[in-house]
């Protein structure tokens, strides 16, 4: 959402620069980054392959969903 500190149980790992997540101002403070991928970029990469579709919802359309759920198993931290 655009409320600031809304975050709850999500996270987003970006293949690609998007820099309408970047801080503009404090009025638009965008998305803190908390982590690296450091190893195991070819599961981020083929995750990213996966077939997408958009989801209608009652809080609107959930843009690129994967069509067969992933499951992330185990994270580490350093």
């Amino acid at each position: 959402t655009a409320v600031p500190d809304s975050a709850t149980s999500e996270f987003f790992i970006n293949l690609n620069d998007n820099p309408g997540l970047d801080y503009v101002s404090a009025g638009n403070p965008g998305y803190a980054v908390f982590g690296e991928v450091i190893e195991g970029m070819a599961v981020v990469d083929a995750i990213g392959q996966v077939a997408r579709h958009d989801v209608p919802t009652e809080y609107g359309t959930f843009q690129n969903v994967p069509v067969t759920p992933i499951i992330i198993t185990e994270v580490t931290r350093e």
